[in-house]
């Protein structure tokens, strides 16, 4: 599996629509989705998955470098529901089909069903013409891993441990799937990822790779935020560890927005259904900068209106000298529990080699 930072063929994601996920029928949600594809695009190739009813309207309001085809899921969540790209050394290009089960079934799910969902990824490689590798009976989110394309992996013990991901397995067993499938030969383990976020500790909240051997974290430096015990915990596992290399990490920190709730408002305008995680006034939400999205040329960043966003924007201008970052107010998408980096999915430069494998 590549680095997010090697080059791209373009990027994927989904058009939301789950009006028990995002608020005002998704109106609000949408016109962010729109914001982060046009940005995107002006870097390299984007595709969004629409189903059949928005086709029209998601063509009308994308510019026209945007390419949108009729995928039906259940969400959009691309990252998680998509396929995850890995490259050999002739250049192919193939993915991997992993379980999905919604962030955790029966068991703490975030709604039902997820039939949609699980077709996703196998749609998305027959439009790429494709080969793909059938791991279906393995749960596993794309949120949920950090690569750095030479051999290392960044994972969460709360996430790929949880008992409702795959409890057959025991952790060298979990170990065994990542290495054998990513062509992985060091795991980073942090113990938790952040509070408050319902997809049970995703890494893509709590740090990201820069480039081979640089690690840029979600931080605070208030000890009465409840985020302070986390990441201390995560930043002292990450500065013990070496990657695949032998490499100490160099470690950058990135100031987290203020804590961000759900309001009245906001919270009266989600439609409230018996199988879908609660979204209620209060809510507390996982917020943070470094759930960005690298793309050719180019770092999209999150911004909530806060006294942070000018500085968040600064560091990552200066870990990504030779990119453009670019800013978008993504509260939006935060409300559903998610942002950049989890609605989109890169897919790697490479050559469509055939094999047919895993039909």
């Amino acid at each position: 599996m590549p680095g997010e930072y090697e080059p791209h063929a373009g990027t994927w994601m989904l058009w939301p629509t789950r009006t028990d996920t995002w608020r005002l029928g998704a109106k609000p949600a949408q016109d962010a989705f729109v914001a982060v594809a046009s940005a995107i695009a002006e870097f390299e190739p984007v595709t969004i998955g629409v189903v059949s009813g928005q086709f029209e309207h998601v063509r009308s309001r994308m510019p026209e470098s945007v390419r949108v085809v009729e995928i039906s899921s259940n969400d959009a969540w691309m990252r998680d529901i998509g396929p995850t790209f890995v490259v050999n050394r002739e250049g192919g290009v193939r993915g991997i089909d992993w379980g999905f089960n919604a962030w955790g079934g029966l068991n703490g799910g975030l709604y039902f069903p997820w039939d949609q969902d699980l077709l996703v990824k196998q749609k998305v490689l027959e439009i790429e013409r494709l080969d793909r590798y059938d791991l279906q009976h393995f749960i596993l989110e794309g949120g949920s891993v950090h690569v750095d394309g030479e051999g290392t992996l960044i994972t969460t013990e709360q996430c790929l441990l949880h008992k409702n991901r795959n409890p057959q397995l025991t952790k060298g067993q979990i170990e065994a799937v990542l290495r054998d499938s990513l062509n992985i030969d060091k795991i980073i383990w942090l113990p938790r990822g952040m509070l408050h976020d319902e997809t049970d500790g995703h890494i893509d909240e709590v740090a990201a790779f820069v480039r081979p051997g640089v690690v840029v974290m979600s931080w605070t430096d208030n000890r009465r935020d409840q985020q302070y015990e986390v990441l201390n915990e995560a930043y002292k596992h990450l500065t013990r560890a070496r990657d695949a290399q032998g490499r100490r990490l160099e470690i950058h920190k990135l100031h987290l927005p203020q804590p961000l709730a759900i309001t009245g408002e906001e919270a009266g305008r989600i439609d409230r259904a018996s199988h879908s995680y609660s979204r209620r006034a209060g809510t507390l939400l996982a917020a943070t900068y470094v759930n960005f999205y690298i793309c050719n040329g180019g770092v999209i960043i999150p911004g909530f209106g806060d006294s942070n966003d000018a500085g968040a924007c600064a560091m990552l201008s200066r870990l990504f000298p030779e990119r453009n970052v670019v800013q978008i107010n993504t509260r939006e998408i935060a409300l559903a529990g998610g942002n950049i980096h989890c609605i989109t999915q890169q897919q790697p430069k490479g050559q469509r080699i055939k094999y047919n494998l895993g039909r």
